[in-house]
């Protein structure tokens, strides 16, 4: 696992070595254990202790991990649980978790502030401190920060409004939510770090040592570039600042107008971008003028490939290689048998360890 970490570390420094970081993962075709069944209770799939853990293991033990993957286990209540933690109410569905806004009027709304006694928050950090417990390593949660908890808390419409309707409040109020974010983070941080102070995030496989986070901003495809400027980008910058490593999750095509004010965060490592739905995989050319400027700035690029299958993957991941050599690549490849796993890996070996 040390290589593995030391993997991580240069990749976040922009400094691969031999191959691209790359996770890669196989279905162990000889596994016989039987699936966890998921609770009946939906709130169940993502609260209950007993089968978090019993399906963290069967995911780990029906899985091969190879290049730089690593096991780990999730245990989200949601994508943005920081609302919870906060006021609001979560609506469990399968597939994820939505927020039932709870300020009602921001200007009447009472100031933001860590809650020890929230009951989402306690049951939360207890779930996460048991999970610690089974030897697994476990991620921590994605919480979320910034103008999206607002817009959890509030309701993304509502929220658009507000920025109009009274600016210096909504400023105000996700500049609490942003104080709050690192009491939360950390307190989780002491649960899950390994004993060489390397934590994983829940979000995108990634691992290093220190406080390691994903940041964001998804309603920003409903900002304009002044408005993210005002109301979203200081939030980052204290954030990056604070953390030791950061990799920005861009939610699709609306969101690239921001990509040069993202750029001026001089303490960000590292770029994800989540094409769309209904669009071409992140090796498609279609995305290279985003890279373009990413690698212009100095950061690493975290992408993901998985349309058709291992041969167009290879080409896919051949011509980014071409383009932005490996230094700076982590690339992501989908679920696959053994048998492609094993041909992705030998073309890798044969032809992209040596060189730039």
């Amino acid at each position: 696992m040390s290589d593995i970490v030391q993997r991580f570390e240069d990749w976040w420094n922009h400094d691969n070595h031999g191959l691209p970081l790359m996770r890669v993962v196989a279905r162990r075709d000889d596994y016989t254990g039987v699936r966890p069944k998921a609770p009946d209770d939906i709130a169940g799939r993502y609260t209950e202790f007993d089968y978090l853990a019993a399906s963290g293991r069967y995911g780990i033990d029906s899985s091969v991990f190879l290049a730089d993957s690593f096991p780990s286990v999730s245990a989200n209540f949601g994508p943005g649980s920081l609302a919870l933690y906060l006021g609001a109410q979560p609506v469990f569905s399968p597939s994820t978790v939505w927020f039932e806004p709870c300020i009602g009027d921001p200007l009447s709304y009472p100031d933001i502030r860590y809650d020890p006694d929230n009951v989402w928050w306690k049951r939360h950090l207890e779930l996460i401190r048991r999970l610690s417990g089974t030897g697994m390593r476990i991620d921590i949660p994605d919480i979320v920060e910034n103008i999206d908890i607002y817009a959890a808390m509030r309701g993304p419409q509502d929220t658009l409004y507000d920025i109009m309707d009274c600016p210096e409040r909504v400023l105000e109020l996700i500049n609490q939510i942003d104080d709050t974010y690192f009491i939360y983070y950390d307190r989780m941080r002491e649960l899950v770090r390994d004993e060489d102070d390397v934590v994983s995030y829940t979000a995108f496989a990634v691992l290093g040592r220190g406080r390691v986070a994903k940041a964001q901003c998804d309603i920003s495809a409903m900002l304009s570039p002044d408005q993210y400027r005002t109301f979203v980008l200081p939030g980052l910058k204290r954030q990056t600042e604070m953390l030791d490593h950061s990799v920005y999750h861009l939610d699709g095509p609306d969101a690239i107008r921001h990509i040069p004010a993202i750029m001026e965060l001089d303490r960000l490592d590292a770029l994800q971008f989540t094409c769309g739905a209904g669009k071409p995989d992140g090796a498609c050319p279609q995305w290279y003028g985003i890279y373009d400027q990413v690698s212009a700035a100095g950061k690493s690029l975290w992408i993901q490939i998985y349309d058709g299958g291992v041969d167009d993957w290879i080409r896919g991941a051949d011509s980014l290689i071409e383009r932005y050599g490996k230094k700076c690549l982590y690339l992501i490849f989908p679920g696959m048998s053994l048998n492609d796993a094993d041909k992705l890996m030998n073309y890798a070996c044969r032809n992209w360890e040596s060189g730039n």
